[in-house]
């Protein structure tokens, strides 16, 4: 079944002051997903989402919504709500009033259209809108899981729950599409890890195609069906978390998402790759000539530790750190070069240690992509 696109950015360009913060992307976006922009501050991502919504023009491009070109639409008229990393919300009103906000300032025509309402007496309009609106505040809020806390005032509750209140608020607009700008960065660690898998339930259960910017490679890991690893304004990689961790398409991308060891190698024949003075086979690559140089890339987690005997590298622990579920050993080679492993079988600094890696832990990368 083929997806629906329903955004898509042709050549997007943006400079602000001369300098260009967005660089000529093209990117599709499909309906029901969750993509999410990742890159370090400064790289575009948040630009890019501003453009989807309209709070910004492209200097050249076009920004296409179900099949719409909306380069001239204010970001009021677009099918789009946003979440921001500072909520805005209003002091003044309890959580009950800042998620009814957006409807109570519509027209009555338009509740009448979006409550699918076909009442020609005014006072009986205005009676079963207020009973609709009453409903979809209370389902929102449970949603959020904010039920009973209808008339806290905004300065009563806590910073999860307030993100919970902007949330509330954007989806009881029922919008086709989301943008969160990084809502989840004030928050302390517990609390992000579990907003993390609320978020996705959450985009699963309302079927909101979510577009969500964020620096946090593990936000973006955990809740993204794709994502736009950017960097300077330009797409480096777009895929699936899988993707994106298994095959790394450049030094940036291998850098950035997840830990990683860059070794310099030689491509010697099909499957076949030498690295650290030794051969190791290798798998699924047949992009590179005989004795091109290449980088490979190996995460610490894909080593194997074994015999001293079986071993296609020796060396010794030079640090070792416990980080609870597993340890972090840093293991040092007679030329001087260092590995990065991660194993859940302590060893102690000093001891010798045997490894080796299968054939497809071994991901190979063209060296004049290293960007």
């Amino acid at each position: 079944m083929n997806k629906k696109v329903i955004i898509k950015l042709k050549n997007i360009t943006k400079s602000f002051d001369d300098e260009v913060v967005v660089n000529n992307i093209s990117l599709d976006i499909y309906e029901n997903e969750f993509i999410t922009l990742l890159g370090p501050s400064g790289c575009g991502k948040t630009t890019t989402l501003r453009l989807i919504g309209g709070f910004v023009e492209a200097d050249e491009g076009d920004v296409i919504i179900f099949d719409k070109i909306m380069n001239d639409i204010p970001a009021f008229a677009r099918p789009i709500n946003t979440v921001f990393q500072r909520y805005a919300l209003f002091p003044h009103l309890n959580v009950y009033e800042n998620v009814a906000f957006g409807l109570r300032n519509r027209s009555l025509e338009d509740l009448a259209l979006f409550f699918k309402l076909d009442i020609k007496d005014k006072k009986a309009l205005k009676q079963q809108i207020n009973l609709k609106l009453d409903a979809e505040v209370k389902n929102a809020l449970n949603l959020v899981k904010l039920t009973g806390f209808e008339t806290r005032k905004i300065d009563q509750i806590s910073g999860g729950q307030a993100q919970r209140v902007a949330l509330a608020r954007a989806i009881i607009n029922k919008p086709k599409i989301l943008l969160l700008d990084e809502p989840l960065a004030a928050l302390d660690l517990k609390l992000r890890q579990n907003m993390q898998y609320e978020l996705k339930e959450m985009q699963r259960s309302l079927g909101i195609t979510f577009i969500f910017v964020t620096h946090d490679q593990e936000e973006a890991m955990t809740m993204s069906d794709r994502i736009v690893i950017m960097r300077d304004g330009v797409i480096q990689q777009l895929g699936t978390p899988k993707d994106i961790y298994n095959e790394p398409i450049n030094r940036y991308v291998a850098t950035f998402v997840g830990e990683s060891n860059i070794l310099r190698g030689v491509y010697k024949d099909t499957d076949l790759v030498h690295f650290m003075g030794v051969d190791f086979k290798c798998t699924g690559y047949s992009g590179f000539k005989k004795g091109e140089a290449v980088d490979v890339v190996i995460r610490p987690e894909d080593f194997d530790v074994v015999k001293i005997a079986d071993a296609k590298l020796v060396g010794i622990v030079t640090e070792s750190i416990f980080k609870g579920v597993h340890n972090e050993l840093t293991v040092e080679f007679p030329d001087g070069s260092e590995l990065y492993l991660n194993t859940y079988e302590t060893y102690e600094v000093g001891e010798k240690l045997g490894i080796d890696v299968d054939p497809y832990e071994i991901h190979l990368m063209k060296v004049e992509n290293n960007g």
